[in-house]
């Protein structure tokens, strides 16, 4: 059968050289949708986003089902040193500021170069980057954007997928890097889980505090302590009466898709506030894990 789809021929445009297509017009598109750029189905934060002391981020996107936000500059033409650089800087600002949520930069160029591929894999792994590159395409009086993922993100592993590598550390060593309030949230924490199996104890390791059964490790709870705040991660499948729970007590929380866990952020004073809440959700998290 003779195929009803017609070919017909694509002209390439430069963004750089067009009179009427800029680096604005280009982010604008992407702001209104910003699934075209392929990372999943995130949406607008902000866009031209003002940084202490550095200019202003393009755009900064979320993903609305994880804890997982995305730092982006745009260039028209050619990657280079500067946008580079500038992609990284804001990046480092964002997760600073909000140490709660997982950041990645993103660049968008319409050349990624060979150089800058060898410059960024230097660090990537370290910094998690992504680069995409665009492509303009006009059919008839119809113009289109493709964008071609050129450089991912290292992912690393879950907490539990090489666990036995992980850098062994004692309480002292967390205690010095976050506060005793912020460890008085973990103990709580570890106490109220007992409830429900007296053999789990904590873990602690050089990135994060887990929990282990008779001295092996069994992380369905995984803490990160800072020095203001707790982030917990809840290894739990993600319901609405769940989402509900967290949000009619006012716990603050995302999901994070992608590990399939509930990221909670508490402060000294509220696992007591919410205790019966957060009791519920792990001792579901424990049901689901065993």
């Amino acid at each position: 059968m003779e195929s009803k789809l017609k070919f017909t021929k694509h002209e390439r445009l430069s963004l750089k050289d067009h009179p009427e297509l800029d680096e604005r017009w280009l982010q604008d598109r992407i702001a209104e949708n910003p699934s075209i750029l392929g990372l999943g189905e995130i949406v607008l934060l902000n866009k031209e986003l003002i940084q202490p002391k550095a200019g202003r981020l393009d755009l900064l996107l979320r993903d609305p089902a994880s804890s997982q936000r995305y730092e982006v500059e745009i260039q028209l033409g050619r990657t280079d040193e500067t946008h580079i650089i500038r992609t990284i800087e804001y990046w480092d600002i964002e997760r600073k500021r909000y140490p709660q949520y997982d950041h990645t930069a993103v660049i968008v160029a319409e050349d990624i170069t060979s150089r800058f591929l060898n410059v960024v894999g230097l660090f990537n792994g370290f910094i998690p980057l992504v680069a995409l590159q665009v492509g303009a395409i006009k059919i008839g009086d119809q113009l289109t954007l493709v964008f071609t993922k050129v450089l991912d993100q290292i992912q690393l592993g879950a907490v539990d997928d090489d666990i036995e590598t992980q850098a062994p550390a004692t309480r002292a060593f967390w205690e010095e890097r976050s506060a005793k309030e912020i460890l008085a949230l973990v103990d709580e924490l570890v106490e109220l889980v007992k409830l429900n199996d007296r053999s789990l104890e904590p873990k602690y390791n050089k990135h994060f505090i887990g929990l282990a059964r008779n001295g092996k490790p069994d992380n369905f709870l995984v803490f990160h302590p800072r020095k203001r705040w707790l982030r917990l991660g809840v290894a739990l499948s993600r319901t609405d009466e769940v989402t509900e729970m967290f949000e009619q007590a006012g716990v603050k929380s995302d999901y994070d898709s992608r590990w399939r866990r509930y990221v909670l952020t508490l402060e000294p004073g509220e696992v007591q506030e919410h205790r019966a809440t957060v009791q519920d959700v792990l001792k579901r998290a424990f049901e689901e894990w065993k």
